[in-house]
């Protein structure tokens, strides 16, 4: 039976996603897809000198088991989060349906491999 899956979304300022995925890395994540984007913050501190500043901003698109997300976010928070240099949030939603993912499962033999056994090609 499949487990339960989380996808972990965190937003950081641009250039930081390689902290998100060390942590998240140390919590048992995979991998992850990065996004790039930018912020829609407070107007007022957008602005230097009379020069509208869009901030960059990159998310993080993680999915796990349901069973290491709060490990995940913890990590995520601790390493690129609003008190590290990547100034990050982080959050989940559940994922109710997943296709295109593999498992580390061990594919069984088919019939014909079955039936080899490494000697079905040898000639009498």
């Amino acid at each position: 039976m499949a487990s339960k899956k989380e996808l972990v979304i965190c937003i950081v300022n641009h250039g930081f996603t390689d902290l998100v995925m060390e942590s998240a890395r140390k919590a048992g994540a995979r991998g992850g897809t990065v996004l790039t984007g930018r912020g829609t913050g407070n107007k007022d501190m957008e602005k230097l000198f009379g020069v509208v500043i869009t901030p960059e901003k990159e998310m993080v698109l993680i999915l796990v088991d349901e069973d290491i997300r709060d490990a995940v976010l913890k990590e995520v928070n601790a390493g690129a989060g609003m008190n590290t240099n990547g100034h990050g949030i982080a959050f989940s939603v559940p994922v109710t349906d997943v296709v295109g993912l593999t498992e580390n499962v061990i594919k069984p033999a088919s019939p014909a491999e079955e039936n080899d056994e490494g000697g079905a090609n040898e000639q009498e």
